[in-house]
């Protein structure tokens, strides 16, 4: 499966979809963006079942404020749409594939208890 491109409009409905999603937020003029690229569309193309998903932030500012960017490429995994993984910094493809399987092995009912538990305590 090919990466898809999300824009202001499309990011919320994709990522609030059961199963896994990945959101890579990058741009065009970033070295470590383009290196990382060619591993991003591997792990798509390793792992169709995950939506692997691309915003540009040059052209999505808004997302990239909503979201606190402040370096990139940032990633982020999304399941059951809840964010489970927020981090900048390229990563290697083993890496990469770790936390696909560390996504894919989380117990969703004891993730959806303790953001409840965060969300009372505030």
């Amino acid at each position: 499966m090919s990466t898809v491109d999300l824009t202001t409009d499309s990011f919320e409905q994709t990522v609030t979809k059961d199963g896994i999603v990945l959101v890579d937020f990058w741009a065009e003029w970033c070295g470590p963006c383009k290196r990382f690229a060619p591993i991003y569309d591997q792990s798509s193309d390793a792992n169709p079942e995950i939506v692997h998903a691309k915003v540009d932030t040059e052209a999505h500012q808004e997302l990239s404020a909503q979201f606190g960017i402040t370096a990139i490429p940032t990633l982020m995994a999304f399941r059951d749409g809840i964010m489970v993984y927020n981090r900048a910094g390229a990563m290697a493809g083993p890496d990469l594939q770790n936390l696909v399987k560390a996504v894919e092995g989380l117990d969703m009912d004891e993730v959806r208890k303790q953001v409840a538990e965060q969300q009372a305590a505030q």
